[in-house]
């Protein structure tokens, strides 16, 4: 079943491509028709590759790998923000730091530092710092979390980057290619969709467009989410069951053995 339709994405506006003299002929394959100068997209090729997309995206969360979201732009931050941060992914909606997949470990040791500072803070070190350097640790902590805090929990590179604006975020783009990470992507039509493995052909700068292909892809990573929290609990469940098994069979050995041993005594005495 399809996660979503026509109609839905048309209320949205995810139709709405950009000016016929700014589009990019490498995304002809998506688009429908030219009107009053503006290249519309072709919807029922939209819905067909966010059901591709979300089948990938639900696979990777469900095999418990981490999907890093990247959107900077004004009309998609908040978006963004509010709702990959309710499912416990990472993402980045203020600025893209350079490196920050390439030299991921440089990135690491950013988030580290910003750990350091927290733990300052509550063993009673930053009491003992003058006013000027408490002044100084909490601008720096608070840089950090500006440009870190979203990925703070990513021990790891991500198995899958998905971006909004791929013109905007072209370095995110190119680092994920570097690393042969796959990338998802909502492309519109003065893109170039080549360096992108998973292409959601949609409207890339209306908010209404924005908010609904990020919530279908939420609830599609949920959904892998949920399904590996259900497999583990049923797995420990199974673990418990056979070690419970294995007590309960041991303790049957147990009173075999005493009885046999109950028996020869016996028979030693007859």
């Amino acid at each position: 079943m399809s996660r979503t339709n026509f109609q839905e994405l048309l209320d949205a506006g995810c139709h709405f491509g950009h000016l016929k003299r700014k589009w990019n002929p490498k995304m002809a394959p998506y688009i429908f028709m030219e009107k009053n100068g503006i290249h519309i997209i072709d919807l029922h090729k939209t819905a067909v590759k966010i059901d591709e997309a979300t089948h990938v995206l639900k696979q990777i969360a469900r095999s418990g790998r981490k999907i890093l979201f990247v959107a900077t732009k004004k009309q998609a931050k908040d978006i963004v923000s509010e709702k990959i941060q309710a499912i416990g992914m990472p993402y980045v909606t203020e600025r893209w730091a350079g490196g920050m997949l390439t030299n991921f470990p440089t990135i690491r040791k950013a988030i580290k530092k910003m750990n350091v500072i927290d733990k300052m803070s509550t063993d009673g070190t930053f009491d003992t710092l003058s006013k000027r350097e408490r002044l100084q640790v909490t601008r720096q902590r608070a840089k950090l979390e500006k440009n870190l805090g979203s990925i703070a929990d990513m021990a790891r590179l991500p198995a899958a980057v998905f971006v909004v604006d791929i013109q905007k975020e072209s370095n995110a783009v190119k680092e994920a290619n570097r690393l042969n990470i796959p990338v998802f992507a909502m492309v519109d039509t003065c893109c170039d969709p080549t360096p992108i493995d998973y292409v959601i052909p949609a409207n890339d700068d209306a908010a209404k467009s924005i908010s609904l292909i990020i919530d279908i892809i939420c609830k599609a990573i949920n959904e892998g989410s949920e399904e590996r929290k259900s497999e583990r609990e049923k797995e420990e469940a199974g673990a418990a069951s056979k070690k419970e098994g294995n007590k309960d069979a041991a303790n049957g050995e147990a009173k075999d053995y005493q009885g046999k041993k109950i028996r020869a005594r016996k028979n030693k005495r007859d």
